[in-house]
């Protein structure tokens, strides 16, 4: 009797272990740090002028940033617990009306830095085309999953593709450095999608192709190349030139936090695109390649979570987060270095920004949502 007790009850015991669901903590970790980390170099960078513009109060940018954190947070917990599935019955009317909403932007935006960008209601202000980024990841990797098959041949690439054309060519006609990413991101999920590897040697030659000719309809955005090449003597290569400077003169380990002498008015956005800049002043290479090290474990967790997710759509989704994060990680630190032109995306997580730290940490919500579908433990 006490046999067969014992027997029962590792096999209730196995039934248990096979019915429990992985949660990444580590991807988790990692985030939240980084936002908290954002946090502090945001004060630690716009104190001094949000003290001379905003009143006195430099504390003002860290306020913004910490509510539309802490609402970021809030939605990725939201999101975490939501099954994944539940997002394919809405993604053709998200896509649908984020393409709507763009095309509302063109006309109706509120302009910043010559730019229509923006949307206001009231004392709401955000930016259409940080959502759109996450409404393209879901809609593409429900396409594309339900698609492989044609995506074997060209046909079915191509026409993957001008599905995310309308999108992509509304946000580049005033947004150049997003339409790149939202490109980018296309590409990945489709070519993991694809098994015919050759054919994306010709998308690539077309991206190429519709990147030069925004470039060419934009005089600023060629006056930025020109910048990028000699940045030592252009007149719109300042912001770089003193970034440079913040980088040179931060050494292995820095200043220290908060002793930066660049972003006392002298880089511009310092708190925003150029952050990367004021770290290295900070907290030297040592604190860079930290960071640097971060967003490769963060990329590394992420692809654990795809290699092991429970179905296509569900790796594609992750995989989407991933480039999107890469790319904006990759471009930023390209761009602050002098290794790529100028161009005004933002640091994940770290760079002041609240529509684009909210939709960051939903749309890590949506890749715990998949790591809670993967299951682990003996197999029957």
């Amino acid at each position: 009797m006490s046999q067969n007790r014992t027997v029962s009850g590792q096999k209730k015991k196995r039934k248990r272990v096979k019915t429990e669901k992985y949660f990444d903590y580590s991807l988790l970790f990692i985030v939240i740090f980084l936002v908290c980390f954002g946090l502090v170099m945001i004060y630690s960078t716009s104190a001094y002028n949000s003290q001379i513009v905003n009143e006195g109060d430099s504390f003002y940018y860290l306020k913004r940033q910490g509510m539309f954190a802490l609402l970021g947070f809030t939605g990725m917990i939201f999101i975490s617990r939501i099954p994944y599935n539940f997002w394919k019955r809405f993604t053709f009317i998200a896509y649908i009306g984020m393409n709507i909403l763009l095309a509302i932007v063109l006309v109706y935006g509120a302009a910043s830095h010559g730019q229509k960008r923006w949307i206001e209601i009231g004392p709401l202000r955000f930016q259409p085309s940080e959502i759109a980024k996450a409404v393209l990841i879901v809609f593409l990797a429900h396409v594309a999953s339900q698609s492989v098959n044609q995506l074997k041949n060209w046909r079915g690439v191509v026409k993957c593709f001008a599905l995310t054309l309308p999108m992509i060519v509304l946000v580049t006609v005033s947004n150049l450095s997003t339409g790149i990413i939202l490109l980018g991101i296309a590409f990945i999920i489709i070519f993991v999608a694809s098994n015919q590897y050759k054919i994306f040697g010709g998308v690539i030659l077309a991206g190429i192709g519709l990147v030069a000719v925004f470039l060419k309809v934009a005089a600023y955005r060629m006056d930025r190349i020109d910048a990028w090449l000699h940045v030592e003597t252009s007149e719109y290569g300042y912001q770089t030139r003193q970034a440079l400077y913040a980088i040179g003169s931060g050494g292995v380990f820095g200043k220290g936090l908060g002793r930066s002498v660049q972003k006392l008015s002298y880089v511009p956005e310092a708190h925003n695109d150029m952050i990367f800049s004021i770290i290295c002043e900070e907290l030297g290479l040592f604190g860079a390649i930290a960071i640097i090290l971060l967003f490769i474990l963060l990329m590394w967790r992420c692809m654990m979570i795809a290699n092991s997710a429970p179905d296509l759509y569900s790796a594609l989704i992750v995989i989407g987060v991933m480039a999107q994060i890469g790319l904006q990680a990759c471009i930023n630190i390209g761009v602050v270095t002098n290794t790529l032109p100028n161009t005004g995306v933002t640091l994940p997580f770290i760079s002041y920004g609240g529509t684009s730290v909210t939709f960051l940490l939903c749309e890590i919500g949506l890749v715990l949502s998949v790591s809670r579908s993967i299951r682990f433990g003996p197999e029957s």
